[in-house]
């Protein structure tokens, strides 16, 4: 109920109008006269014409002018000391045309506000409040006294117009700013999100699509053995072959549609452009949260000289991720990993991948590329399914490079080299 109210731009406008009258009777008067003072109230109104942009300032500034003029009668009426009502009015009514005024002037700059640095938007805004309270000053003055008098009175109003302009100004673009770094924060936010997901989903898709090819192949296979059946004339045994050759094109079938749809949900590619230093920020974030849900305090340290952005970048942050994560596996309570990133003279991007952990027996690292072989065991003793690493050196493979395991920092540990031509990795720009 509350938002439909609030959403009435009229609503809107009424509150700025009644909050601005408000803030108006916190004042000082610098001249003779008690009825033109240099109030809060100025500043709170260009404060919140900058936050209602998408509201007419012109009918903002006639509506706060009339609840100006209503708001300090009835302080008269209530508090006053018998001053009588055609008094009240012509005291305040020239703080109405101020209002009136300033509201015209913002509305001529409203829409281009963004198109100005803050020093100019000050002093633009400076000019307006100038003119607002010189027309002001001009209504309450002219009877009474020659211009003569009026040149360190309008300086004052200048003096004044600038300050609270630009301090409004000032004000208004540091929470502007902080905005936008909040805003900046969360897309950075989403688009981890969506790399992660997209890394997931990127596994998921390759080996769907192995065992498609697997699939293939088998059913190839028994559609060979229906047909060597047939020719030596055991009937139900070709029968038995063909079904079976059926059935299993009727898996691959149903999941091709899956391959399909999972294709379709993160379109081979998330729809950024990155590079490649920001491919490694969101590997390290994730890895760093990595380790503090296992309980481990574990430093990354990167040292790169090369930069540029990059193309399939799924496949890239799965491939960092799984090498990251099994780094962060591998250690106990603390540690160190490395990233080291450099281009050789051969055109090669070349990552290292180094870790302070327990390391990886010389006799087991022919083995740990293969699917299935793991090292890796939880509380209950299951093992885990090792693929990880299958998986990494698959993804070298596709792009043409090499991979290769080391023992790690200080002698102990495990160092992960990939050779990948630049070429396969790097979006022309």
């Amino acid at each position: 109920m509350w938002r439909m109210i609030w959403g009435d731009s009229r609503w809107q406008m009424f509150v700025i109008a009644l909050v601005t009258a408000a803030a108006g009777e916190l004042k000082v008067t610098p001249f003779h006269e008690e009825s033109f003072r240099i109030a809060l109230g100025s500043i709170t109104f260009l404060f919140l014409l900058l936050f209602s942009r998408s509201l007419s300032h012109v009918r903002i500034g006639l509506l706060t002018g009339i609840v100006v003029l209503l708001f300090r009668m009835l302080q008269d009426l209530l508090f006053g000391t018998g001053i009588a009502l055609d008094v009240s009015l012509l005291n305040h009514l020239p703080a109405s045309f101020f209002y009136i005024l300033y509201g015209a002037g913002m509305s001529l700059i409203r829409r281009r506000l963004d198109d100005f640095n803050p020093l100019r938007v000050g002093a633009l805004v400076a000019a307006i409040d100038f003119v607002s309270n010189s027309t002001e000053l001009l209504i309450r003055k002219l009877p009474a006294y020659p211009i003569a008098f009026w040149t360190s009175e309008w300086l004052y109003l200048l003096v004044i117009a600038v300050v609270r302009s630009y301090f409004v100004i000032g004000l208004y673009s540091t929470l502007s700013l902080r905005q936008l770094q909040l805003v900046h924060a969360e897309q950075n936010k989403r688009m981890e999100q969506m790399l992660s997901i997209g890394a997931g989903l990127y596994g998921e898709v390759f080996y769907l699509k192995k065992s498609i090819e697997a699939t293939e192949g088998i059913m190839a296979k028994s559609y060979k053995l229906y047909q060597q059946l047939k020719g030596s004339d055991l009937k139900e045994q070709s029968n038995q072959a063909l079904r079976i050759a059926q059935e299993i094109h009727e898996v691959k079938k149903d999941s091709q549609r899956i391959l399909a749809g999972l294709i379709k949900l993160f379109d081979k590619e998330i729809a950024v452009d990155l590079r490649l230093s920001e491919l490694m920020d969101h590997a390290v974030r994730a890895n760093e949260k990595y380790s503090e849900m296992l309980g481990k305090e574990v430093v990354f340290r990167r040292d790169s000289d090369v930069d540029f952005p990059v193309m399939h970048e799924i496949p890239l942050l799965t491939m960092l991720n799984n090498l990251l994560a099994n780094a962060v596996e591998a250690i106990d309570g603390n540690g160190v990993v490395m990233i080291r990133v450099y281009q050789t003279s051969g055109d090669d991007t070349v990552f290292q991948i180094t870790d302070s952990g327990h390391g990886i027996p010389e006799e087991e690292r022919p083995l740990i590329f293969k699917p299935g072989f793991t090292t890796k065991f939880d509380k209950l003793g299951s093992a885990s399914t090792g693929i990880g690493l299958s998986h990494v050196r698959d993804i070298v493979d596709y792009f043409g490079g090499i991979i290769h395991v080391d023992t790690g920092l200080g002698g102990k540990g495990s160092a992960f080299e990939i050779r990948l031509p630049t070429r396969s990795i790097r979006l022309e720009e």
